[in-house]
């Protein structure tokens, strides 16, 4: 069949499950034929060899049964950098660049600071990105969750990172800071704490269509969904270096509520409520002074 053909079929198969239905088959096609979307768009008449329309009808299938575009793919891109990835982390979203935005701009203005964590790494996206801009970084990367981690650690080899991460099992931060772990590459506290933690509140999270497609536990941010949040706040003192920053991501909704707990929780801070391209509420900064 002809790319006009295949693309035309595929549209009317997916067209229910998809908000671009026209763009998601291009790039499935396009990844299936190992060319690029603006060379598929060129070429209509192609005709795509009956191996590689097989593995797009099989690809497209898993599409067309709600499975998100980018587990199909295996792969999805996040500032400016290819990240390999599975179900077993959450898809990196573009909001988060944020984030990562922030953070290299912090350390690039003090060369002094250089001691990072990213808690709840996921797909390892927030610290192999920070790790690729700021070449001298050492950042601690820790998550719940043993399949995250092996993502995590892939990433980080595949752009030449991993050097300068260590990766760590633990519920957000280790039981007694690096103690007992195998490397002396990180100190005692860190200039920075980023993370991008879970925080759809639990009975919101029932009925969004991600629900059952990305893992909960990356998601699932309690009743209200603060209650990261909230074990943050008391965590984070006990390891930031002073004048230590931490940023983390939030959802639209609940930026005043982080905002209000931020001003509950803390003393002595600078606090500030960054919003996303879409003037979204996304990113919550706490800049401390002496801890």
């Amino acid at each position: 069949m002809k790319i006009q053909d295949l693309l035309g079929a595929a549209v009317s198969q997916i067209e229910q499950c998809s908000d671009t239905p026209q763009l998601d088959a291009q790039v499935l096609l396009a990844h299936t034929l190992q060319k690029t979307r603006a060379w598929i768009i060129a070429n209509p008449d192609f005709i795509a060899p009956p191996q590689e329309q097989r593995q797009f009808e099989v690809a497209l299938k898993k599409l067309a049964e709600g499975e998100p575009l980018p587990y199909v793919l295996g792969k999805w891109e996040f500032f400016g950098l290819e990240f390999d990835i599975t179900q077993d982390v959450l898809i990196p979203r573009p909001e988060t660049e944020l984030l990562v935005e922030k953070a290299i701009a912090w350390l690039k203005a003090r060369p002094e600071k250089r001691n990072v964590i990213d808690i709840g790494t996921g797909s390892g996206a927030i610290a192999v990105s920070i790790a690729a801009h700021i070449p001298d970084a050492q950042i601690l990367a820790t998550d719940i969750s043993p399949a995250a981690l092996q993502m995590a650690k892939h990433n980080a080899k595949k752009h030449g990172v991993a050097r300068q991460i260590e990766f760590v099992e633990c519920d957000l931060l280790p039981a007694s800071k690096v103690k007992g772990q195998k490397s002396d590459l990180l100190p005692l506290t860190f200039d920075l704490i980023c993370s991008n933690p879970p925080y759809i509140p639990t009975a919101t999270l029932s009925g969004l269509p991600i629900f059952g497609r990305e893992p909960t536990l990356a998601l699932d941010g309690g009743t209200d969904g603060l209650d990261i949040y909230r074990r943050l706040f008391k965590l984070a003192p006990n390891w930031l270096a002073p004048h230590g920053m931490l940023l983390l991501e939030t959802e639209a909704t609940l930026g005043i509520k982080v905002l209000s707990l931020a001003y509950d929780s803390f003393s002595n801070v600078n606090i500030h409520l960054h919003q996303d391209l879409a003037g979204c509420d996304r990113l919550l900064e706490i800049g401390f002074h002496e801890n």
